[in-house]
């Protein structure tokens, strides 16, 4: 008796195992939302972007394409929102989902972000290895032909938006001469401490996305030359130069708070090495992840706030880029080393590429315009994208206030004149307006 009682009881505890072990395995993954996994997806790529080094420029192309593939697919799961690529340049007729068929459109968005990702980056056994991860969950959750079915459309949305990309110009911007400046009056010459050569001299030749052309918003020509001490290019090195030996303790955080070079070397006697952080594009994209975190925003108001923030990245990078190296004006380092005090150095490590505008303002306000009219005028949050690199946070009332911050915080750091800042930060809002209304952003 107790032998049977015994061989019942481990019966018992078998079957219940089993069970248990089934149904985990049909079990739906409700581990995260889609919405979470859309923003895993996308700090998984900023993460490879900053291992593999991309400029800013190129950074804010990675993450145009890869979001806009992304939405494409995930704006079906609400028929309210409007395709993006439709309605931007030479993108094509986006392809639409089987009717009668059914489709997981957060897996779809992942397969078409990351089949996007894997040619315009390098670190690809990276994303592979967090993709195969991500697609064995929905491939035991799923039955087959749905799996199928949502990779297989991910894949064709992401392999329409490549090609694409084949034509923005960016294969012909590769390989091109190194731009040294030149040595004339108010001209851009590389910078010390290591006298890199200019990034992506031809980046104002992308095809944008939206805008007409990088010539669309053109800036008036900077302050000319001049040795007189009245004039306003003396005085705006001058401005600079005092600044950086009266800035309070809140404006060298937000200094460095803003700085976010992908690339930032440090001297010691005889050894160099370099910090890998954040580029400006991402530290917008993590800005948008808290405003969608914060706003509870489900997967497909995340996917199109990631996608029209990549937007205003990339047309307002062209634009910017376009007007530095038509200017290719000389950085305050320079200036004042030359007329004011050779031994100067700014707070901040000055960026290898020209002066005017500030870009970091340029991207900054054009996000911001996005942001505000994707989250309210009044949107306070406090910003924890830079805790990981550099250990900082700060509170902001809204996304203006924020980009305002950030146009600044360029002269705090001693790498723009406060002219520079101001006119970057007027383009691109400038950019931001016209995106927003050119773009249907919801059926109702």
């Amino acid at each position: 008796m107790k032998n049977f009682k015994f061989k019942t009881y481990i019966l018992f505890v078998t079957g219940s195992i089993l069970l248990a072990l089934s149904a985990c395995r049909h079990k739906p993954n409700t581990e995260i939302s889609d919405a979470e996994l859309l923003h895993r997806n996308v700090d998984k790529l900023t993460q490879v972007i900053i291992y593999d080094v991309f400029t800013p420029p190129v950074a804010s192309r990675i993450y145009g394409y890869t979001n806009l593939a992304a939405y494409e697919a995930m704006r079906y799961a609400n028929p309210a929102y409007p395709s993006l690529i439709a309605q931007l340049r030479d993108f094509g007729t986006p392809p639409v989902p089987e009717k009668g068929k059914k489709y997981n459109f957060a897996l779809a968005a992942t397969k078409a972000l990351f089949t996007v990702a894997h040619k315009v980056t390098f670190s690809v056994d990276t994303l592979q290895k967090y993709e195969d991860g991500v697609y064995s969950r929905y491939r035991n959750e799923l039955d087959d032909s749905t799996y199928v079915r949502s990779m297989a459309f991910g894949e064709k949305i992401g392999k329409l938006v490549l090609k694409r990309a084949a034509q923005d110009n960016y294969p012909q911007t590769r390989g091109k001469p190194k731009y040294l400046g030149h040595n004339g009056k108010a001209e851009w010459r590389p910078t010390p401490p290591d006298y890199f050569d200019g990034v992506e001299y031809c980046w104002g030749t992308m095809h944008p996305f939206a805008i007409q052309s990088s010539q669309q918003f053109k800036l008036p020509h900077p302050p000319a030359y001049s040795t007189d001490t009245n004039s306003v290019y003396y005085q705006q090195a001058k401005e600079v130069y005092h600044k950086n030996k009266t800035l309070t303790a809140g404006e060298k955080q937000a200094a460095r708070f803003w700085d976010d070079n992908p690339f930032a070397t440090q001297h010691t006697g005889h050894i160099t090495f370099a910090n890998k952080k954040i580029t400006p594009g991402g530290h917008w994209i993590g800005i948008t992840a808290i405003a969608c975190r914060q706003t509870k925003a489900d997967a497909v108001k995340t996917a199109q706030a990631y996608a029209l923030t990549s937007i205003a990245l990339f047309d307002s990078f062209i634009c910017s880029w376009q007007a530095k190296y038509d200017y290719s004006y000389i950085r305050p380092v320079s200036e004042i080393n030359e007329m004011i005090d050779h031994y100067w150095v700014p707070l901040l490590q000055t960026p290898p590429f020209p002066e005017y505008p500030a870009g970091h303002a340029d991207i900054s306000g054009a996000s911001a315009i996005v942001l505000t009219r994707m989250f309210g005028d009044n949107f306070s949050f406090r910003d924890t994208t830079e805790r990981r690199y550099v250990g900082l946070e700060r509170s902001f009332p809204s996304f203006l206030k924020a980009s305002q911050e950030t146009a600044m915080s360029r002269f705090y750091g001693g790498i723009h004149n406060k002219n520079s800042c101001l006119k970057g930060a007027e383009q691109g809002r400038a950019v931001g307006n016209y995106l927003l209304s050119r773009l249907k952003l919801s059926n109702h």
